[in-house]
């Protein structure tokens, strides 16, 4: 016969007489008992046996019932605790209720008293089950439902970024390499993991306004003229006005890293000729992130650069750079390297 977690009661007191009283009284009342009689034998049963409620004195050689109560927590968090003593301290049954406990009772006591507390313990507990599990219930949904709403968002995201794709040399793989370069330094960075996940998904659409520059600038196989280049230079704002305006904070991350990925930390850059900390940081992250994979991808005007090249190309420009955004290339290269094996195209 399956025994009913809910009525097992683990009685622990030093003095024969009193746990076997107490026992003795909540049997007949359809409770199960173990008896045990300190707080380490109580341990040792609550090892191999499951319990519902605990009821045990305060004061008991070896160890007190607030150590076990601690102690008991640790084997089986849901366990109910009822402390009985012979002392009535107010301080004591504050501190008692406050370790945990689910009821403070003083000897001596009736036997009616004795059940109302039990009854009383073991329906909070059951209540709090019941409540945790919910919560747990509640806290699955809404992270089922995140997850699901990243997963739409990504494909989204991929889905404009390949439509985008059609008209430029850039690949499938150079877009993972972005979000995941991105997201590395923004992790190192000491972002939160929200925000970091964001970028990742931010950061493949930093070109998407290449999709309103005309095929013979944007696939010329020769160097732009200036004219050329300034024209070449409008895919920010271009990319920025497809994104902007947006509630969501993907979109909104987006179209920051669109219009500030070809800003420079020495004001260098385009479109806006902003510099240091006036460029949003996500653009930063990005746009270091985009020249290093530039640096290391066949163009149609140039073969790719060996990794020496490249980083030497990279530092001798460092200052276009944010600092800590270049130190954290520096500080973690191999961790770009593991990134740029696993995406090769």
């Amino acid at each position: 016969m399956t025994q009913n977690i809910d009525t097992t009661i683990l009685v622990v007191d030093d003095e024969e007489f009193i746990r076997r009283m107490v026992a003795r009284n909540l049997q007949d009342n359809g409770y199960i008992c173990m008896l045990a009689e300190s707080g380490q034998e109580a341990l040792a049963i609550l090892a191999s046996h499951t319990f519902a409620l605990i009821v045990s004195d305060l004061m008991m050689p070896g160890m007190t019932g607030l150590e076990l109560l601690a102690a008991a927590k640790q084997v089986q968090p849901d366990v109910a605790v009822i402390i009985l003593t012979g002392v009535d301290s107010q301080q004591t049954a504050i501190q008692a209720l406050e370790q945990g406990a689910y009821g403070y009772m003083v000897k001596p006591f009736q036997s009616n008293e004795l059940l109302i507390n039990v009854v009383n313990a073991l329906r909070r507990r059951e209540l709090e089950i019941k409540h945790n599990s919910y919560q747990h219930h509640l806290e699955q949904e809404v992270l089922e439902r995140t997850q699901d709403i990243r997963r739409r968002e990504e494909e989204i995201t991929l889905r404009l970024v390949i439509a985008a794709e059609y008209r430029d040399e850039e690949t499938g793989e150079h877009i993972r390499r972005i979000a995941n370069y991105a997201g590395l330094i923004a992790q190192k960075l000491g972002w939160p993991a929200d925000q970091v996940e964001l970028l990742r998904l931010a950061a493949p659409m930093h070109d998407i306004g290449k999709i309103g520059i005309t095929d013979n600038i944007l696939l010329k196989p020769d160097k732009l003229t200036p004219e050329e280049y300034i024209l070449m230079q409008q895919h920010t704002l271009i990319g920025a006005s497809i994104l902007n305006n947006s509630d969501f904070p993907l979109l909104q991350m987006a179209s920051a890293v669109a219009l500030g990925h070809h800003e420079r930390w020495d004001g260098s850059g385009y479109p806006q000729y902003l510099e240091g900390e006036a460029i949003p940081e996500c653009a930063r992250i990005v746009a270091m992130a985009d020249v290093y994979d530039a640096l290391h991808t066949d163009r149609v005007y140039r073969p790719a650069f060996s990794e020496t090249d490249a980083l030497a190309l990279i530092a001798a420009s460092k200052a276009q750079f944010d600092p800590r955004v270049y130190a954290c290339l520096v500080d973690n290269i191999e961790e770009f390297h593991r990134i740029r094996r696993r995406l090769t195209d």
